[in-house]
């Protein structure tokens, strides 16, 4: 197994680590863990603002004081990281510096800054018999989160979790073991100082597969169960759990330049698209180019995608172009259009029409966000309509897809499935509802 894959799915690790702090019985120690946030969720669920506030000011202030205990835990996954060949990409992420540890804390007072969503009534009304009805917005209760190796995903998530009034199950990947468990220690003393339950942020115990399929199969205990990170990971919770799961997915995202597009403002959308940020699910992997502009757009941006070190894996007509742009060129397969590559790399082709490119869509997507450079309207409006995504992004980067981008504030992941949540999940995706009917002695004749 490649340290890679370690990271990116936390069910599986090397074998020198296997159950290297699993507790002899850790079926029980995982279950008497839900248990516990299950009854911190009791309390969670009838905190009002004000306290979910102070605690989350609380959390972010001990981040602070105690910045030094979580660095040093989290240098010591990182050399271990390190000493096992691990990506460098992998290893930049899993990394906590004293900056990007004051940016976490920072996150955790915007989240305390924004609205409380419970309690929100949804819809209201009052029948002919006198009834009146309330949807109202209540948390999920306990909330497990399965997740590679990100540190800042272990306090986003709590932070989350506890401002939409869940308690949260964290399991993140073995590689980040010991980052992970001085962050929930932190967290839960800054709880248990402002006299909220501690339970209310836990690490599900263990590193080893079985403590994940333990809390996968926790049905009764854990409300719902949120993936996040590659492929792998989410493919396995999705088939291996009985409790309900929010499929968050793979972006295998598209950008299509029309032949109404402007060139210098599909170069510009490309280049942000593709480039910016490569290891993350909102980066464009295909590029689509109608044969219309091809002449006109694809010399330029070829050149553009070399020079910014893009190996284009391409067809036959972008094949024609990229000799004399210099580019990084390797003939395109099937396999070329299905990756969700997270690496300087671009699958390309030429269309012969938008309806081309719609359909190359329909069979390649990931559902996670496409997007349309053109002037037409015309063209925008059969796009939107024939595309199916999370997001669909006009004459704007793939790149904006994203909780903070969006205004949410922060976010727990994307999903890209279509029950309950979709695309970018916020507080309110964090909530399920209530009907409140409220009578003066009706009864059903």
């Amino acid at each position: 197994m490649t340290a890679a894959s370690l990271a990116a799915d936390p069910t599986r690790q090397p074998a020198a680590d296997a159950g290297r702090t699993d507790p002899p019985d850790v079926r029980e120690a995982v279950l008497a863990t839900a248990r516990r946030a299950r009854e911190a969720a009791a309390v969670l669920r009838a905190l009002p603002r004000a306290t979910k506030d102070r605690a989350l000011h609380a959390i972010a202030d001990a981040l602070g004081e105690r910045a030094e205990e979580v660095l040093a835990a989290n240098r010591q996954d990182v050399q271990r990281a390190r000493d096992a060949g691990t990506d460098p990409a992998i290893v930049d992420r899993l990394t906590l510096t004293p900056e990007r540890l004051s940016a976490i804390a920072d996150a955790v007072r915007t989240v305390a800054d924004l609205p409380d969503p419970v309690g929100e009534v949804v819809r209201g009304y009052t029948l002919p018999n006198g009834l009146e009805v309330r949807q109202v917005r209540v948390p999920f209760g306990v909330v497990g989160m399965i997740y590679e190796a990100r540190p800042n995903v272990t306090v986003d998530a709590a932070a989350l979790a506890l401002k939409s009034g869940n308690a949260a199950l964290l399991r993140g990947s073995a590689s980040a073991y010991a980052s992970n468990a001085a962050l929930v220690a932190v967290m839960r003393d800054a709880l248990a100082a402002v006299d909220v339950p501690a339970d209310a942020i836990a690490l599900v115990p263990g590193t080893s597969r079985d403590s994940v399929t333990h809390l996968m199969t926790a049905r009764g205990l854990v409300d719902v169960l949120i993936p996040r990170g590659g492929a792998g990971l989410i493919t396995s919770v999705v088939e291996g759990s009985t409790v309900p799961v929010i499929e968050t997915g793979v972006g295998n995202c598209h950008v299509y330049v029309d032949d109404s597009a402007d060139p210098a403002k599909a170069l510009a959308i490309l280049l942000n698209a593709k480039t910016q940020r490569v290891s993350v699910c909102n980066t464009a992997e295909t590029l689509l180019v109608h044969a219309g502009i091809a002449e006109r757009f694809l010399p330029a941006a070829l050149a553009a995608l070399r020079d910014s070190g893009v190996t284009v894996h391409g067809d036959d007509r972008v094949a024609a172009y990229a000799e004399s742009a210099g580019a990084t060129f390797v003939p395109a397969t099937d396999t070329d259009w299905e990756q969700e590559y997270l690496s300087l790399d671009l699958a390309a082709a030429v269309v012969d029409s938008l309806e081309d490119a719609v359909g190359h869509i329909r069979r390649w997507s990931s559902g996670h966000t496409e997007a349309i450079v053109a002037e037409s309207t015309g063209a925008v409006r059969r796009f939107v309509a024939g595309v199916d995504a999370a997001a669909i992004m006009v004459n704007a980067s793939t790149r904006f897809t994203d909780g903070g981008e969006f205004g949410f504030g922060a976010e727990i992941g994307i999903s890209t499935q279509k029950l309950h949540a979709r695309g970018p999940m916020g507080l309110t995706e964090l909530t399920s509802t209530t009907y409140i009917v409220t009578g003066d002695g009706q009864v059903r004749t």
